[in-house]
């Protein structure tokens, strides 16, 4: 496998594979999705300690990406490694992607899904896939994924655990 520290040079951006020493930057990850996703609520209301989100990037089947200018977090990613049982193989799911409003259209989300597919091809998975809402008013994210898979219609429900 390689170097899980992995940094990519995308002109003046660049985009690391956030380990357990990079919690200030998971911080800010969670921050800009946030502000990207116009959901305080969801990602920053109630911040998880240092400890967990340090927890998290210790473990194997978390991937989390961030795209850098200088020192700011303007993208990133996090996804997740699902192993199957009906084939020695795994899945990857994207569960964010975001892009800051200022750098977007710059190729920011696609360099990520780039390093995504790296990571995968090195972890042996098959696939990597991301779901994205009918009614999402993010109309070039779903061109996006559309440029880079094919689209499958499916349901989605949420089951309520308590």
């Amino acid at each position: 496998m390689a170097n899980p520290a992995s940094v990519i040079f995308m002109a003046q951006y660049k985009i690391v594979r956030l380990l357990p020493r990079h919690v200030v930057q998971f911080q800010r990850l969670n921050e800009m999705f946030a502000e990207a996703f116009r959901d305080p609520e969801s990602y920053s209301a109630r911040p998880p300690s240092a400890a967990y989100l340090q927890s998290l990037l210790h473990k194997p089947h978390v991937i989390a990406l961030a795209a850098f200018d200088a020192d700011t977090v303007v993208a990133g990613l996090v996804a997740y490694v699902l192993e199957k049982f009906e084939q020695e193989r795994s899945e990857i799911y994207i569960y964010d992607l975001a892009v800051s409003e200022a750098y977007r259209r710059k190729g920011l989300a696609r360099a990520l899904i780039a390093e995504l597919k790296k990571i995968a091809q090195e972890l042996g998975a098959w696939v990597i896939y991301v779901q994205a809402d009918k009614e999402d008013e993010d109309l070039p994210a779903r061109r996006l994924y559309e440029s880079m898979g094919v689209r499958e219609d499916v349901f989605h429900y949420d089951i309520a655990v308590k």
